[in-house]
């Protein structure tokens, strides 16, 4: 029995989809899609059973079909290619925009990648490759060569109907860049700039010369880092001549600083960083991925362990010690936690800068001491009166924790800020001196000076 289905517009119905498949009502189906955003439909498509992937994709309209291919899942895309003619190929790369063509190579296997160039149409070849000769995580590697160019010697009349002409298959239409000859940049003048200026007016009297822009070279997280400062939709991206090559979209800057926090918080939490969805990687690769730094870690460890072995003396005449490690341990590896997250977030958004060391680590100091002091008072209440009684003996005992207390988190505080500021000095990534890597060193440090001054106090 067939069953008519209306598409009502908002978020789509997967069932409703479903079914007009199931009852062959492709052409509803059809203008359906068309009706939602290409980023719906792929998701749709990704969780179609894999067999009827490619017999579905192939009912999309052309324009419609690189406009979805380009929001897919990479083990989709693949898929999906896997399954195309030669000439299908050919026409989904030349209608993807350059950078997420160069998005889709980055992430297929080298046959793959071959058989897209062989396929490709050699001005979409040649701008891909220009693309790809770039840096990895440059301004050039992830922008686009579709953009707006105008003359500043044009009527807005002119510019307009310029835009008609050469917009449909640009980028953005909603800025257009004015340039030379050469292509130097020269100025930047917006849609609302055009529609609200006098026919005959001149872009050279309307343009914005004052231009934010990138280079080719610029590391992409800065890029959208500035694009966020500024509230820009697009940056402009020229050479080390000037020339305007490409723009980077607020979109990309956006999958930009998505893509960074994904790394950052995997390397905060001691974990390589894969570029892959947690569904989409393999037990293998996540095992590769995490074990590294494991092993690091824990043979970093076992300086802890060392440490505890030569004092082993002392805690067989002080049992009581011993009770209060793992607290102690555990208070200065939070408070390492806590600076060094705070500073290399800081560092990530430009906030703090390793020329700010100073001021940071007075910060840090007065921060710290009043976070020891509260602590170490509340220690030594809990230590003295709860957990050992009170009495002239558990005093000291109660005296060496708090002080172990406020001592070690003045020194976390302090290394928390202080490494992550080195390693970005040195040119390094600072979130590798998150957490887990703080915890490890202030573990070791916390010991040392745990037993250091119940040496003096104690006399052991």
């Amino acid at each position: 029995m067939s069953v008519n289905y209306e598409y009502t517009g908002g978020a789509y119905d997967e069932e409703a989809l479903l079914a007009l498949l199931d009852n062959r009502q492709y052409s509803v189906f059809m203008q359906t899609v068309e009706e939602l955003n290409p980023v719906d439909v792929a998701e749709f498509f990704g969780r179609l059973p894999e067999e009827r992937q490619a017999a579905v994709f192939r009912l999309l309209k052309k324009d419609t079909a690189a406009e979805v291919f380009a929001e897919l899942e990479s083990d989709v895309q693949e898929r999906l290619i896997h399954a195309m003619s030669d000439r299908e190929i050919g026409v989904i790369v030349d209608d993807l925009f350059s950078d997420d063509a160069v998005t889709l190579l980055g992430e297929m296997p080298s046959s793959v990648v071959k058989r897209i160039m062989k396929n490709a149409k050699p001005e979409t070849r040649a701008e891909i490759n220009r693309l790809l000769s770039y840096p990895e995580d440059s301004a050039g590697s992830v922008m686009t060569g579709e953009f707006l160019e105008l003359r500043k010697s044009m009527t807005v009349t002119q510019a307009v109907e310029t835009i008609r002409k050469t917009g449909l298959d640009k980028e953005t239409v909603y800025v257009a860049y004015v340039t030379d000859a050469q292509r130097r940049l020269e100025g930047v003048v917006s849609l609302k700039d055009l529609l609200f200026a006098a026919p005959d007016a001149i872009i050279e009297d309307i343009m914005e010369t004052n231009i934010t822009s990138a280079t080719t070279h610029d590391d992409q997280e800065t890029v959208a880092a500035a694009i966020s400062k500024y509230d820009l939709l697009v940056m402009p991206v020229v050479d080390m001549e000037g020339r305007l090559v490409g723009i980077v979209t607020v979109d990309d800057a956006m999958d930009v600083m998505e893509e960074e926090a994904t790394e950052d918080i995997e390397k905060m939490a001691a974990i390589l960083p894969t570029d892959k969805p947690y569904l989409k990687t393999s037990v293998s690769e996540t095992v590769k991925a995490r074990v590294p730094w494991l092993l690091i870690l824990m043979l970093s460890a076992t300086v802890t362990g060392a440490i505890i072995t030569h004092y082993e003396a002392a805690l067989g005449t002080w049992v009581v010690l011993t009770a209060f490690m793992p607290m102690i341990m555990g208070t200065g590896g939070n408070a390492g936690g806590q600076s060094s997250m705070t500073i290399i977030r800081s560092l990530s958004l430009g906030e703090v800068v390793p020329g700010d060391v100073l001021r940071v680590l007075w910060k840090e100091l007065r921060v710290s001491l009043l976070c020891g002091i509260v602590m170490g008072l509340a220690t030594f209440v809990k230590v003295f009166l709860i957990d050992l009684h009170a009495d002239s003996a558990n005093l000291i005992v109660a005296a060496v924790v708090s002080l172990t207390l406020v001592v070690t988190v003045v020194l976390a505080k302090l290394v928390g800020a202080l490494l992550p500021i080195a390693v970005k000095k040195v040119g390094l990534d600072p979130a590798v001196m998150a957490s887990p890597f703080v915890t490890t060193i202030v573990d070791a440090l916390s010991l040392l000076l745990y037993f250091k001054i119940a040496s003096l106090l104690l006399g052991i």
